[in-house]
């Protein structure tokens, strides 16, 4: 006959795990919380992943913080697979913001910077085809100072030129968790950003959806970086 009280073991531990697993993951929120509110930058699942307890869902562990926070005053957003603090859209016309912040970008940048968002990637002649002008150096270099705008790659066409596409900061700064929350054309009417006689033609093209690089795109490499003065010449001896 099997003596009642061996079975008494296997029934605690079996009581108690549910808490161990509680509390386990209790600690994880803690810490994914510390990191995203710590870091200056999204952070992305990985590095949360390699902080935690093993086997911890962070995906689902991110979104149930996400809803915690949800109505709060500092929303849990999410940007391109990584995760921030952020104050909620309702309230951020409260916020007082640093007179240093990014200078207002002129009509001209702001033009590039959507056919850029939208048309990614692109090359800097395919966006003066866009706005029937060209498009000066100086422009894309206030954008890409901004941080909103990178090098893609190069086109496999003849010169091979560069192609252009947003950043995780770009999405950001505009409040975007990815490239297909960008408005369409009828939320850019409702917004008074489409006026006057639109062409029975004009499109807004959907937005590309990953960062991977195109069939008819190179990756850059360091010689293209120097190409494009991005980088000294790779000969260059500072010491000299």
């Amino acid at each position: 006959m099997t003596d009642p009280d061996e079975d008494q073991p296997r029934m605690e531990y079996e009581t108690a795990a549910p808490e161990v697993d509680e509390r386990r993951l209790g600690d994880a929120e803690r810490v994914a919380e510390a990191l995203v509110f710590a870091s200056a930058q999204p952070v992305s699942e990985a590095f949360i992943a390699e902080r935690v307890a093993p086997g911890v869902d962070v995906p689902a562990l991110m979104q149930k913080l996400k809803s915690d926070y949800a109505m709060r005053g500092v929303n849990l957003i999410q940007i391109e697979g990584a995760w921030a603090f952020r104050t909620a859209a309702d309230l951020s016309f409260m916020i007082r913001r640093d007179e240093n912040e990014v200078r207002k970008l002129s009509r001209a940048a702001l033009e590039v910077l959507a056919i850029i968002a939208y048309h990614q990637p692109v090359t800097r002649a395919e966006i003066e085809d866009i706005r029937g002008v060209q498009t000066s150096r100086g422009t894309l270099d206030v954008l890409m100072e901004a941080g909103w705008v990178r090098f893609r790659g190069r086109r496999r066409t003849p010169g091979r030129p560069v192609t252009l596409g947003t950043t995780r900061d770009f999405l950001d700064h505009f409040g975007l968790e990815e490239l297909r929350d960008l408005p369409g054309l009828e939320e850019l009417k409702g917004a008074g950003l489409l006026s006057g006689r639109i062409p029975a033609n004009f499109n807004i093209p959907s937005p590309l959806m990953s960062d991977e690089l195109t069939e008819d795109e190179d990756p850059i490499t360091q010689m293209d970086l120097e190409e494009l003065g991005l980088l000294p010449p790779s000969g260059a001896n500072s010491g000299d």
